[in-house]
């Protein structure tokens, strides 16, 4: 790994995951507060973008423990969290090709949480060369870790490496999206306006989900679709091999860099979510961090008529077929 070597790699991973088990265990903390008679009634929060868009105390406490930990341990790297990159000014990329970087958020599923689903987690990525290689997600009322290392596998709980089914890894099915999850969120631009990101999205989910020769031929007929309120859970459900398909507009750099890590690091594929010209023909590259526009596909073995990452891709062009282009620029772009 340039400017790293695979042993200081590795002594980054095991701080990762221990920084990330740490962390959640405070979001557990606070969330075990509200229950009961533990003590509080409730908690206080404050609106910010919208009125899906909550912010906790809880957040910024644990944010300020993560970037505080990884300033005694790396004080040379980068740190961008969600909660000090919203009360910044700029809203420019910011993550570059030479520092080493990492990405935090303190709380995904913010609106889970205070509404005590328990989907929600906390999401801790670092960053080589404008690429994530390090991926640490914990849902602690689920009890579930998900953590990856490049070269190193991607893995749950410690012990399960992913995707869960491996004896074979199952091929993209023969029809597919019928046959497939497709997991998705509303975000947060509820804009009522007929050709806003909100009736794209509702347009593009009632594409994958009407029967197969319905909507003019778009179809698709999936065989469920889902949506667990955190994009950073969307992804690490996806590395599982739960989901099949990922779709989403509207995230930022620390929504989506930690499960990317380890969506790529299982065998996973994440593109762009908006649909090219050409479908059938357009290349397939893989997304830059920092875009705003997701498509995310499971990893995929190997079927008797082709390799797992042309099902990858031939699943890619069928859900850019029946989905709506979203506008999620960058404030000031």
């Amino acid at each position: 790994m340039a400017g790293m070597t695979d042993e200081q790699l590795g002594e980054v991973y095991a701080f990762a995951v221990q920084l990330g088990k740490d962390a959640g265990n405070m979001l557990m903390d606070a969330a075990k507060a509200r229950l009961g008679d533990a003590g509080q009634s409730g908690q206080a929060f404050t609106e910010k973008d919208s009125a899906v868009d909550i912010v906790t105390k809880t957040d910024e406490d644990v944010e300020a423990f993560i970037h505080r930990s990884i300033s005694l341990k790396y004080p040379d790297h980068k740190f961008i969290g969600e909660e000090t990159y919203s009360k910044g000014d700029s809203r420019d990329y910011l993550i570059g090709e030479t520092d080493p970087t990492w990405c935090v958020d303190p709380l995904d599923g913010t609106v889970n949480y205070t509404h005590l689903f328990p989907m929600f987690c906390v999401s801790i990525a670092f960053i080589l060369g404008g690429r994530p290689v390090i991926g640490v997600i914990y849902a602690p009322f689920l009890n579930q870790l998900f953590t990856s290392c490049r070269g190193r596998g991607a893995w749950l709980n410690d012990n399960q490496r992913l995707p869960l089914i491996r004896y074979p890894v199952p091929p993209i099915p023969e029809e597919a999206p019928s046959g497939c999850i497709f997991a998705c969120e509303w975000g947060k631009d509820r804009q009522d306006r007929p050709d806003g990101n909100m009736y794209r999205k509702v347009e593009s989910f009632v594409n994958m989900a009407a029967e197969i020769g319905g909507r003019q031929g778009k179809g698709g007929m999936v065989h469920g679709m889902r949506s667990l309120g955190s994009a950073t859970l969307d992804l690490a459900y996806t590395a599982m091999g739960s989901f099949d398909i990922w779709w989403e507009g509207g995230c930022w750099e620390w929504d989506v860099a930690a499960g990317i890590a380890i969506l790529q690091e299982a065998g996973g594929l994440v593109t762009s979510a908006n649909p090219p010209e050409d479908p059938s023909t357009a290349e397939i590259q893989d997304v830059r961090l920092g875009s705003r526009l997701y498509l995310a596909i499971r990893p995929a073995g190997p079927s008797s008529t082709e390799t797992g990452r042309q099902g990858q891709e031939r699943l890619v062009r069928e859900v850019w077929r029946r989905v709506r282009e979203l506008d999620y620029r960058r404030p000031g772009a």
